[in-house]
C-alpha cells in the first residue's frame, strides 16, 4: 500500500471482486479510497494483496471508515441486495452528518432504492441507487455505471463516477444522471432484462446452426466472429464466438460438456413482474425468463424426450444462405428487445415522475456493460432526434433494418417449427412485431367473450373512444354491465 492521502475522497464496504475492482479502478484514476469489509480477514488480505501499492485506507470498523473519509462523505455498498444493504445503512448512518451521501452500487430492486431515498432524506442523508454493469471486468477497466436516487448528491460523486466508468469511442463517459429516487436501479434491471433476451436470442441460434444445420464448433466460431464484425458487434456476440472456441482438456468442445440447465438471479423476472404490473408487453424478455426456467426441468424434459414424439424432418436448403437468414433473423429480434425495453422504461418513468435522457441511457449503455453493441449509437440517434419517440421501430433507421430482414425473419422461425427446434425468443419477437404493426387484433373476439360470461362491457368501432356497451347475449342476463372495462 502507498502513502494515502490523509482523507480518502470515497469509502467502499463490500470487498468481493467487483468492490475490489472498482476500488482498484479509482486508485488508478487518482483517488484514495478508504475500504471496508465485514470480515477483517478480508481487508487484510486486499491491503497486503491486490490494494498494496493503491491509494487505500484499509478501516477495521464503520466508524473508523467514516472518520477516514473526507467531507461530504461518501460511502458506497457493494454488498448483496435485500436486508444486507438495510442493515449496512444502519450501522453507517449514526455516524454521518446532513449532506453526506450513501450509495447503493448493488443490484438492489428498485422500489427498495425509492424508499431508502426518501426515509434517508428525511434524515438531510443522500442516497444514490446507482447500477452498474460489466462484471468483474467493468468493475477494473471501466463499467457502465447508471446512477439514480436524490439528485443533490450528483455533483458530489459525478466526477469520480465518470472518470472510472467506460468510455465510448467518442471519449464520452458511459455515466450520466438517470432520475430521481430508483430510476438508476430500473435502468439498471431493464438493462438485464434485454440482457436476458440478447443471451436467449444469441443461444437459440447457435442451437439452429448446431442442430438444425450440423455445423461443427470451428465453423460456428468462425460465423460469429463475423458477424461481431458488422451490424451484430457487440460484447455478447463476442463471448459466443470465444465460448464455442474453447476446447476442454481433451480436445473436444467445452461448451457441449456444461449441463443444459440455466441459472438466473432474479433481475430479469423483476422486468417481466414490473411489465405485467405496467401493462407493457415486453414479451422477448418474459420468454427469456421462462426458457430458463424450463430449461430447469432437465429431468422432466429427458423423461418427455422418450415419450413425445417430434419431426424427423431434415433441413435440406442453401446451408450458407439460412446462416445469413438467422443473422438478419437475429438482428430483427435484438432491435425488438431494445424497442420493448425502452417502452417500458419510459412507461415507469410516466408512472414514477422520473424525466429520463432516452438518448443518455444509450449512450450508458454503448460501453462497459453487458449489452454493448454497436447499434447503441443507432438507439442514441433515434432519440436524440426524437426525444418524444414512443418506440425504436418507428425509427427509419430500425424500421429500415426491420423490413429488410423480415422475410429471412420468417424462413427462420418457420424453418425451426418444421424441424422441431424451439426458438421462444425469436418467435416471440416476430409475434410482437406482427402484432404492434397490426391496426386491428382478434382482440374484439377476446372482449365480446368478456361481455358475454361478465359483462364487462366493450367500445364500438362506430361510436366514439370511451363510450362502453353491453349485449344481453342470451336473452336471459340482464342489461347490467360490470362496469369493470379497463383498456
Amino acid at each position: 500500500m502507498s502513502e494515502a492521502k490523509q482523507k480518502a475522497d470515497i469509502g467502499l464496504i463490500g470487498l468481493a471482486v467487483m468492490g475490489q475492482n472498482l476500488v482498484l479502478n479509482m486508485c488508478d484514476h487518482g483517488y484514495t479510497v478508504a475500504v471496508y469489509n465485514r470480515t477483517a480477514e478480508k481487508t487484510t488480505e486486499f491491503a497486503e494483496g491486490p490494494g498494496r501499492n493503491a491509494s487505500i485506507i484499509p478501516a477495521f470498523s464503520i466508524p473508523d471508515l467514516v472518520a477516514s473519509i473526507a467531507r461530504p462523505r461518501k460511502v458506497m455498498m457493494m454488498v448483496k441486495a435485500g436486508d444486507v444493504v438495510d442493515n449496512f445503512i444502519e450501522q453507517v448512518l449514526p455516524h454521518l452528518e446532513a449532506g453526506d451521501v450513501i450509495i447503493d452500487g448493488g443490484n438492489s430492486h428498485f422500489p427498495d432504492t425509492m424508499r431508502r431515498t426518501k426515509a434517508l432524506a428525511d434524515k438531510g442523508i443522500l442516497y444514490i441507487g446507482t447500477g452498474i454493469s460489466g462484471g468483474e471486468e467493468g468493475a477494473r477497466n471501466g463499467p457502465s455505471i447508471m446512477p439514480g436516487g436524490n439528485a443533490k448528491a450528483w455533483p458530489l460523486v459525478k466526477k469520480i463516477f465518470q472518470d472510472v466508468s467506460a468510455k465510448t469511442k467518442d471519449g464520452e463517459p458511459c455515466c450520466d444522471w438517470v432520475g430521481e429516487d430508483g430510476a438508476g436501479h430500473y435502468v439498471k434491471m431493464v438493462h438485464n432484462g434485454i440482457e436476458y433476451g440478447d443471451m436467449q436470442l444469441i443461444s437459440e441460434a447457435y442451437y439452429l446452426m448446431k442442430v438444425g444445420l450440423g455445423m461443427k464448433h470451428d465453423e460456428m466460431h468462425s460465423v460469429l466472429t463475423e458477424w461481431n464484425k458488422g451490424e451484430l458487434d457487440s460484447y455478447l456476440i463476442e463471448i459466443t464466438a470465444d465460448i464455442l472456441a474453447f476446447k476442454d482438456t481433451d480436445g473436444s468442445p467445452l461448451v457441449e460438456k456444461i449441463l443444459d440447465t440455466a441459472g438466473q438471479k432474479g433481475t430479469g423476472k423483476w422486468t417481466g413482474m414490473n411489465a405485467l404490473d405496467m401493462g407493457i408487453p415486453v414479451t422477448l424478455i418474459v420468454e427469456a425468463v421462462f426458457a430458463r426456467a424450463l430449461s430447469a426441468l432437465k429431468d422432466e424434459r429427458v423423461a418427455a424426450s422418450k415419450k413425445l414424439a417430434g419431426p424427423t424432418a431434415k433441413f435440406d436448403g442453401d446451408r450458407k444462405a439460412f446462416i445469413e437468414d438467422i443473422r438478419q433473423a437475429l438482428l430483427a429480434s435484438k432491435i425488438v428487445s431494445y424497442a420493448q425495453g425502452f417502452m417500458l422504461i419510459r412507461e415507469a418513468a410516466k408512472e414514477y415522475g422520473w424525466k429520463i435522457n432516452y438518448g443518455g441511457v444509450a449512450n450508458m449503455w454503448r460501453g462497459g456493460c453487458i449489452i454493448r453493441s454497436v447499434f447503441l449509437g443507432n438507439i442514441k440517434k433515434a432519440f436524440d432526434k426524437d426525444d418524444k419517440l414512443y418506440n425504436l421501430m418507428l425509427d427509419d433507421y430500425f424500421s429500415g433494418v426491420l423490413a429488410r430482414c423480415q422475410t429471412s425473419w420468417r424462413k427462420v422461425i418457420a424453418q425451426a417449427a418444421y424441424l422441431g427446434i424451439p426458438v421462444p425468443a425469436l418467435s416471440t419477437s416476430l409475434a410482437f412485431y406482427d402484432g404492434y404493426r397490426s391496426a386491428n387484433l382478434s382482440a374484439n373476439m377476446l372482449q365480446a367473450q368478456r361481455d358475454y360470461f361478465g359483462a364487462h362491457t366493450y367500445e364500438r368501432t362506430d361510436k366514439p373512444r370511451g363510450q362502453f356497451f353491453h349485449t344481453n347475449w342470451t336473452g336471459t342476463g340482464g342489461d347490467v354491465a360490470a362496469g369493470t372495462y379497463n383498456a
